[in-house]
């Protein structure tokens, strides 16, 4: 068995998920996708401006799985926003996982933290764009059997017309349930227990690097939240669509409104406002 890490890079100045329909739509791909390259989703997370998975298969099958995954979002996204290309120059890593226990866990373990590292959330459980919820469950997953729905309804929620592979369980809240393909017995006979599985979540770089940082108090608002704020500000404050509408000392204004109502820091408004790095860091040294 070959295992593979596959990151895309942080987006500074824009988000892959801006509400929960994209979201939504990037979940109901995945099991699509990997079913049409050979692909084993082990574990995965769909965080605001990257994403992480697990997979089994061979380094050219996880490449064609990531570059079809971007491809299918970025056509979803030109669709709904008008944004042409969205997703093309957003760079890959893919690294081999050791096929040794203890590898293995780790890396599970660093994409399940992700949203807790984001102070997102205080454990991966509580975050329903990936896998977090997952593992060792006491009850099966419950849902609607996406082959039972009709062609056009399977086609609103997944936004593909290929064949979906059979036992796909849509939830409740619209997506498809990653424990209804994701291979849960392989994933908890590899940690063995639910507090084994604990220790390597909590000993994760992820982890250490949510207790090292500054400003790990308590979780933030998600960039989903914030995002429709700021085109609120804008008309509200000024009368102009968007932020690159406006003009320095009132895009300064609008980042000093996202700092204190919602305690944002440089990185997520950045990404938020799609403005500069540099430029959202300079603005607000000047405030």
């Amino acid at each position: 068995m070959e295992f593979y890490l596959v990151t895309t890079d942080h987006l500074e100045d824009k988000i892959w998920f801006k509400d929960q329909e994209d979201f939504k739509t990037a979940m109901n791909a995945i099991p699509i996708i990997a079913a049409m390259f050979g692909v084993k989703v082990i574990a995965f997370i769909l965080m605001s401006n990257h994403v992480h998975f697990i997979l089994e298969c061979t380094r050219g099958q996880a490449l064609e799985f990531i570059n079809e995954f971007k491809r299918h979002f970025s056509f979803y996204t030109r669709r709904k926003y008008g944004i042409a290309k969205s997703l093309r120059r957003n760079k890959v890593d893919i690294r081999r996982v050791d096929v040794s226990e203890d590898s293995l866990c780790r890396a599970i373990a660093y994409v399940q933290m992700n949203s807790v590292a984001a102070n997102i959330c205080p454990n991966p459980g509580d975050y329903p764009w990936g896998t977090g919820n997952t593992f060792f469950k006491v009850a099966k997953p419950r849902g609607i059997l996406l082959e039972s729905l009709s062609a056009r309804a399977r086609y609103r929620i997944t936004h593909s017309k290929l064949d979906a592979p059979a036992g796909l369980l849509v939830g409740e809240e619209g997506f498809i349930i990653p424990g209804s393909y994701v291979p849960t017995g392989f994933v908890e006979s590899v940690f063995r227990t639910p507090k084994r599985m604990n220790y390597y979540l909590n000993n994760s770089s992820k982890a250490r690097s949510l207790l090292n940082a500054p400003d790990s108090s308590g979780p933030v608002f998600r960039d989903q939240t914030i995002y429709p704020v700021v085109e609120d500000l804008c008309q509200t404050l000024y009368r102009k669509a968007s932020v690159k509408d406006l003009l320095p000392e009132e895009q300064a204004e609008v980042l000093r409104q996202l700092h204190f109502r919602f305690a944002s820091n440089v990185n997520q408004m950045a990404r938020v406002t799609g403005l500069p790095y540099e430029a959202v860091a300079k603005m607000l040294e000047s405030l």
